[in-house]
């Protein structure tokens, strides 16, 4: 990366902002020396963080807000009272073009109404989508949504499908990928009326996708397909519990090794090994969530992160919009008919 990229930071968002937030920035700036931050949030909380770090100080432009959306304010109440806050100015810079993406901690359902709001959504897209992905025993897997769109429509589920499609071909690499829908079995009787009939309408479509049909959540990591799609509600549910089970896994195998003398000489016996696998399993390394289907680049991070996360998640900003992110998933939805026409007309017809 040569030239010059700002990203926009809601510096209050989360659980532990603006400390988190900021320190997490400074990591970024190590790793991505032509960055600049747009750090919105409130000034005198922030100036005690950044006097200690000289590094970002130097590559941040700080703009005062004093309001904040909290964690427990409903979507509808954001929009009607945070036109002032710290998400709603960092949103609105990538739309005024100030930024080229924008990564905030804060609350998802507010999040979301004010970046489709500002930015709206791509051509086809009803409802943009949090797309993320998880390590499986066959490499990485995409899932959508973890947590936008708690409510969807067999017409949304689709959408993902695409997205999500698109997203593991040109982010991740994968040729072909394959899409499950995450259900409670794998018959085609199981599940709620929206699942099943999304399962119809991707069957029955001339879209080029390889629909492999429903998954169950042992799939997940296990990488039966590339792409997992589900409600916000389900995919939120499988996200924690992941989370939660990776965090479980390592506090039991620190306490099997520290159980005994045997165990702590077998511990560092293994320990680069195991080092290994800590890394590969720790959650904030795929830290940062994409909202797809907008006009813009809008990154979650997990409001509970800690630096090296949030860092993480600025990472993922930042190589989305180096590779064209948007472009790309522009130009890719046209050619599978998801635009030109929409989806939606090739839903009907389908």
């Amino acid at each position: 990366m040569s030239a010059k990229l700002t990203i926009a930071l809601d510096a209050m968002g989360g659980d532990n902002a603006p400390g988190i937030v900021l320190k997490g920035a400074a990591i970024a700036c190590r790793r991505f020396p032509e960055v600049h931050f747009l750090v919105f949030g409130d000034e005198q909380r922030m100036g005690r963080f950044l006097k200690r770090l000289r590094r970002l100080r130097n590559r941040a432009t700080v703009h005062h807000t004093d309001e904040v959306v909290t964690n427990e304010m409903r979507p509808s109440a954001a929009l009607r009272h945070g036109r002032r806050s710290s998400m709603w100015h960092a949103i609105e810079a990538v739309r005024d073009g100030r930024a080229a993406g924008v990564v905030s901690a804060g609350n998802t359902g507010a999040m979301m109404a004010m970046a489709k709001l500002l930015l709206r959504t791509l051509p086809g897209i009803d409802r943009p989508a949090i797309a993320g992905y998880f390590p499986t025993q066959r490499g990485e897997t995409v899932m959508l949504d973890l947590g936008a769109n708690l409510d969807c429509s067999p017409e949304n589920l689709v959408q993902f499908a695409v997205m999500g499609e698109v997203f593991a071909r040109s982010v991740l690499g994968i040729q072909n990928p394959t899409v499950g829908l995450l259900n409670v079995g794998s018959e085609d009787s199981k599940g709620h009326d929206e699942v099943r009939r999304a399962a119809q309408i991707l069957r029955e479509t001339t879209l080029p996708l390889r629909f492999h049909g429903f998954v169950e959540g042992d799939d997940i990591t296990r990488g039966t397909t590339d792409v997992i799609v589900a409600d916000g509600f389900t995919g939120n549910v499988a996200l924690k519990t992941a989370e939660g089970t990776a965090r479980l896994y390592s506090e039991f195998l620190g306490r099997a090794f520290k159980s005994s003398l045997s165990a702590t000489i077998g511990y560092m016996l293994a320990r680069r090994a195991l080092h290994k696998l800590r890394a590969r399993l720790d959650p904030r390394r795929y830290n940062g969530a994409m909202f797809v289907g907008l006009n813009g680049i809008v990154v979650k991070s997990h409001g509970g992160t800690d630096t090296i996360g949030f860092a993480n998640a600025i990472g993922v900003a930042v190589d989305l919009a180096v590779n064209g992110f948007n472009d790309v998933i522009t130009k890719e939805l046209e050619a599978v008919g998801a635009a030109r026409p929409t989806l939606r007309e090739s839903l009907a017809a389908s």
